[in-house]
């Protein structure tokens, strides 16, 4: 299985439910393995999964640009190069140079500027960047590059699309900005090439335009009633919403069936 969590596993108020919780643990003891799937780095992640599940699933995070799997003490880190990453941060500061940027590597949180109370909600987080000088943005080699207020996005793509992975989501909002062929799909084939397992066994749930690429190749994808219709159209089939606990939904279902073959 592997989970998208804002908008899919996560209701809107940012919880795992218990219902939730429960599905995947029962899914975990059939011996089915879990990958979390999420734009997001490893410090908000462990803020939002219960501890409890974190030491059950393997993770790939930044959209694929990071990938960890906890228990077997693996991890792969692919970056944008130095070089590309400040050629990409002069073109967006000097288009639109009131944008704010962020750079993530690995686990930390750099940005051009401190985060406003609007961007803070928006991030939905506790923590805050480490400030430093463009300069210094400059000489990071970037798991990924974040981008709010910015406007020119066809721009961006036409002028980068060949040389990094472009993604927008959160209805334009978010700009996100990884090295060329990372994808949650990249990633999750990492974790499966790992584990012998063939991506037609794997069962993917998603809602937004980031998750596009794990349904082109994962077996069997499962949209939410939330996602968007260019995700819904496809998928194999839409489960209830977020708020609705969709992925218990399909889970329960899954881990009844596994139930009545084995037993």
């Amino acid at each position: 299985m592997a989970l998208d969590l804002d908008g899919t596993f996560l209701n809107s108020k940012k919880e795992v439910t218990k219902r939730n919780m429960d599905a995947v643990l029962k899914c975990t003891e059939v011996g089915i393995k879990i990958i979390i799937a999420t734009a997001r780095p490893p410090r908000s992640v462990k803020e939002f999964i219960p501890s409890e599940l974190m030491k059950h699933c393997s993770f790939v995070f930044y959209n694929g640009a990071y990938i960890v799997d906890y228990d077997h003490n693996y991890e792969e880190h692919v970056f944008i190069p130095q070089i590309l990453s400040a050629e990409i941060v002069d073109y967006c500061l000097s288009n639109i140079p009131e944008c704010h940027l962020s750079i993530e590597v690995k686990d930390t949180w750099y940005s051009n500027k401190g985060i406003s109370e609007v961007n803070a909600a928006f991030f939905n987080i506790d923590t805050k960047p480490v400030v430093i000088s463009i300069e210094e943005l400059k000489q990071l080699e970037a798991t990924k590059i974040l981008l709010t207020g910015y406007k020119q996005i066809e721009e961006l793509k036409r002028h980068f699309g060949k040389k990094v992975n472009i993604i927008v989501t959160d209805e334009g909002a978010l700009v996100q900005i990884m090295y060329k062929k990372v994808s949650k799909a990249s990633g999750i084939a990492n974790l499966c090439s790992r584990y012998s397992i063939d991506l037609s066994d794997v069962m993917v749930f998603g809602d937004d335009t980031n998750d596009i690429d794990m349904f082109k190749t994962c077996g069997h994808r499962v949209a939410m009633m939330n996602a968007i219709d260019e995700l819904k159209e496809i998928s194999d089939e839409v489960t209830a919403s977020n708020d609705q606990d969709g992925v218990g939904v399909v889970l329960e279902r899954v881990v009844d069936l596994k139930n009545k073959i084995y037993y």
